[in-house]
């Protein structure tokens, strides 16, 4: 291999985890160098402005990537999984095709086996992480109401919240009714116009893309940043394999294949993975397995297992009058976590989160959206009139518990275009989770007939929901039964860093963005304290 240059830093992945590591590092006097699959996706270009719109959700923006088979995806080998994968391959990753909602964990989510005897406890806290969910939320421009009561106190919201619709006020008054929590959503969208970005217009559909910039991606928050500061971001650059010394006790380089086509070697002193709970898992098996010695080989036998998703119900209410629930973002109105935390009255162990999703443009209510397929026929146009705007669902977002048969593998001697193996999915959905969306449908159910629906649909599990790719190297104090420590370095190879969703013990019931950025941030001031020791409070670097 002829080409080899030097780094301080690798970074694989240029998404919501490796965006923020690198702003984090960046401006410190260190050579980074961030490698990522995909390319730069131009907000002002986004398909939700053209009219076939909701033809590029179906197709070429599709979330699942064995739809999509855009170029910088790869497949992904599902037959044994009961959910299908949603991630993307881009400078920003999968918040690129996301609907920006941005909880936190609860304080308990950090430690279900001491308060429930289920998984493991992280090796951290809520407390650990609060002060960069702080720095986070600021960063990527949240826009929320402080003072959710099912939710530890924390700073005011950058924005103000986004304003409910028709139907979403209708689910307010009947959460009220039935003496059930609610709170306006936490959103990485922004309500107010600032420098570099506009305030939202409620247009729609924010899973495309945002011309206005309103709803957050980490390609329009902190990479320019990052590269300001000094970052190099590679495009088009598939890593192949992490190189490790001749006893595996050390990352030296990585192989890479360049946009043009050519291998590369990359060669540095730390080697940070933030690939996702997928890709991360996949880069570790191709690299390390089957090639170290007997102790370190034992310490990798976790990387890939204890896959966690957010398995979703999702259940739809149709009323007699329009509801104007095709404005504004499709999941990011109002939520409840009345049902959030253990109560073993109900069954199970851990629980759920209720969320407001509006309604399907006209192409999605004619393929059935949330609910099923209009038939064709006479009665076709009146059973669309009925449907198209008329609707309103709650999603059922399940906590997922850890489960060895649930993992990430690779299909060896099944490669991709670029020659690297292809990563499979086993999953199946849990009897604790299966307990969960049981429970889950049926209070969703209650609240949109106290809401006045006339009729309600049942999606009982959205297989096209795997975006939440978790626990597949998770961290832990426990060397034999996790895969990197709370300042995500890996056991086995203490260069190796892993900073993304792989790393979660536990799910939760809400989506993980946050909090692996929250992580992200963590782990590079942790980095950065042996690289650069500074009498400085952390927190102060940057401004911040």
């Amino acid at each position: 291999m002829k080409h080899q240059d030097t780094a301080d830093v690798v970074i694989i992945g240029a998404g919501a985890a490796g965006a923020a590591f690198a702003w984090r590092l960046s401006g410190m006097g260190l050579n980074i160098v961030c490698l990522e699959q995909g390319y730069w996706v131009k907000s002002e270009a986004s398909p939700s402005q053209d009219e076939n719109w909701e033809l590029a959700l179906q197709t070429r923006f599709h979330p699942n990537p064995n739809i999509r088979k855009a170029p910088s995806d790869y497949p992904v080998d599902t037959v044994n999984s009961d959910i299908e994968p949603a991630n993307y391959n881009a400078v920003g990753g999968s918040t690129i095709r996301w609907g920006a909602h941005f909880p936190r964990l609860h304080p308990s989510d950090f430690k279900v086996a001491t308060l429930d005897g289920v998984g493991c406890d992280w090796p951290i806290s809520y407390s650990d992480l609060e002060p960069y969910y702080d720095l986070n939320d600021q960063m990527m421009g949240v826009c929320g109401l402080a003072g959710d009561p099912a939710n530890p106190p924390r700073t005011p919201r950058p924005f103000p919240p986004l304003p409910l619709c028709t139907g979403t006020t209708r689910l307010q008054t009947a959460f009220d009714q039935l003496g059930w929590h609610w709170w306006p959503s936490d959103a990485a969208i922004q309500t107010q116009d600032s420098d570099s970005r506009q305030a939202c217009n409620f247009c729609g559909p924010c899973g495309l893309g945002c011309p206005r910039k309103a709803r957050a991606s980490v390609d329009i928050t902190y990479w320019p940043l990052a590269i300001k500061q000094g970052v190099t971001l590679k495009t088009g650059c598939t890593v192949l394999q992490v190189n490790t010394n001749s006893k595996g006790t050390r990352a030296e380089s990585v192989h890479y294949i360049d946009a043009s086509g050519e291998h590369k070697m990359l060669v540095a002193n730390t080697i940070v993975l933030a690939a996702s709970g997928m890709g991360t898992p996949r880069l570790l098996l191709a690299s390390l397995t089957n090639k170290m010695g007997s102790n370190s080989s034992d310490r990798l036998s976790e990387i890939g297992r204890n896959l966690m998703l957010h398995p979703t119900a999702i259940v739809s209410g149709v009323f007699s009058q329009s509801l104007k629930t095709y404005q504004g973002p499709f999941a990011c109105s109002l939520f409840s976590q009345e049902f959030y935390e253990t109560d073993l009255r109900r069954g199970f162990v851990r629980g759920c989160q209720l969320q407001a999703l509006r309604s399907q443009g006209p192409l999605g209510t004619a393929l059935g959206g949330y609910m099923s397929r209009l038939p064709w026929g006479t009665d076709h146009h009146e059973r669309f009139t009925h449907g198209f705007n008329h609707t309103v669902s709650i999603t059922v977002t399940s906590e997922d518990l850890p489960e060895p048969s649930n993992f990430i593998d690779l299909a060896v001697g099944d490669t991709d275009s670029r020659g690297m193996v292809i990563p499979r999915m086993h999953y199946k959905v849990g009897e604790n989770t299966q307990k969960i969306l049981h429970f889950g449908i049926a209070k969703a159910t209650e609240l949109l007939r106290a809401a006045g629906a006339h009729n309600v649909n049942v999606n009982p599990l959205s297989r096209q929901a795997g975006f939440h790719f978790m626990g597949t190297a998770r961290m832990g104090n426990d060397e034999d039964k996790s895969v990197v420590s709370a300042e995500g370095r890996c056991h086995a190879i203490n260069n190796i860093l892993v900073i993304d969703g792989s790393v979660f013990p536990s799910a939760g019931a809400v989506n993980p963005t946050s909090t692996l950025q929250a992580f992200a941030l963590r782990c590079a001031d942790a980095l950065l304290d042996t690289l650069i020791p500074t009498t400085n409070d952390r927190l102060l670097r940057h401004g911040s």
